[in-house]
């Protein structure tokens, strides 16, 4: 990408998107595009054609999506299908007709099947039945990958997919229901410490394993693939390692300074036992992520203490 290029970056104000968007300004590109979901709703397709008719962008980083754990998407199925369906496919198109360069499509690990060989390589998408709890997001994210391979098989646009593990950084969604594991445990170790609470519950056993990506690492090896990557079969992008729930939860309780029990809920779901992404494709081009888990989650804790009444402000309203 040419510095000066004008490059959109969709979904800017979520975790991925504006870890993009710092990404690209440190790296000194000067016309990024940019619009908020009330300036630019993605999922109707009138604006969408009207948006890229208008500003012609020449690289697309389509990162917009509606996210959320374990609990959302078992709860809001068919929002998660809809709108993820619709900012895909109007998002793809357009950028087809309108001769956009270049475009990276951000998928998800959970795309996988549920009981998928460890590590997870690109080739076993598709061989297997999807984890329950997060299935209508995972179908519409496969959707939005196939569509952007398809769009480079019969009209040589040159759409790749990433599709990166567990994020986690600063600008997560820190709700207690809906959020992810990560910002989940954060924020109730951080209210435990903060309120002398006697213990911390946990969801699940402890034993699932998981990969987690900071996200300025994402960001940055997304920008990477868009300068190094072309071809038609998606990317995996994480570390190559992984940890248990358990290990995880003593991290964040060192980092919190809580001295209370961990009581582990098992009556609540575990989620897919193990998801550790194959990266061997993308180590193989040259890039290593920089940020280690501990690292990670100290800056992550630290930015959600010094917005933490914002966040629950956020919450109330």
């Amino acid at each position: 990408m040419e510095k000066e290029a004008k490059i959109y970056v969709a979904g800017h104000r979520g975790l991925v998107g504006s870890a993009i968007l710092r990404a690209l300004q440190r790296q000194g590109y000067t016309n990024i595009v940019v619009k908020t979901h009330h300036e630019l709703d993605l999922t109707r397709q009138a604006d969408v054609e009207a948006f890229f008719a208008s500003e012609r962008p020449e690289y697309v980083f389509l990162s917009a999506a509606k996210v959320g754990g374990i609990l959302a998407n078992a709860t809001y199925p068919a929002d998660f299908i809809y709108q993820n369906l619709a900012i895909a496919t109007h998002t793809i198109h357009a950028a087809y007709r309108y001769g956009v360069k270049k475009l990276l499509f951000l998928g998800s690990s959970c795309i996988y099947p549920k009981l998928c060989p460890q590590p997870i390589k690109e080739e076993y998408l598709l061989t297997g039945a999807l984890e329950t709890t997060n299935e209508a997001y995972a179908i519409a994210k496969i959707a939005g990958l196939e569509m952007a391979r398809f769009y480079r098989q019969q009209y040589g646009c040159d759409f790749i997919s990433a599709m990166p593990t567990n994020l986690y950084g600063p600008q997560d969604n820190f709700h207690l229901q809906n959020s992810h594991v990560i910002p989940a445990l954060l924020r109730k170790f951080y209210e435990a410490k903060k309120n002398t609470s006697p213990s911390v519950t946990v969801w699940g056993t402890g034993s699932p394993r998981r990969e987690f990506l900071y996200i300025d690492d994402l960001a940055d090896a997304l920008v990477f693939l868009m300068n190094h990557y072309s071809d038609g079969l998606h990317v995996n992008v994480g570390v190559g390692e992984d940890v248990s729930i358990r290990e995880l939860v003593e991290i964040i309780r060192r980092i919190s300074g809580f001295e209370g029990e961990v009581v582990y809920d098992t009556s609540k779901p575990d989620g897919t036992p193990r998801k550790l992404l194959d990266v061997s494709r993308l180590f193989s081009l040259g890039w290593r992520p920089k940020v280690s888990l501990e690292e990670g989650l100290r800056l992550t804790y630290q930015w959600m203490r010094d917005h933490y009444e914002e966040i629950v402000a956020k919450e109330k309203s």
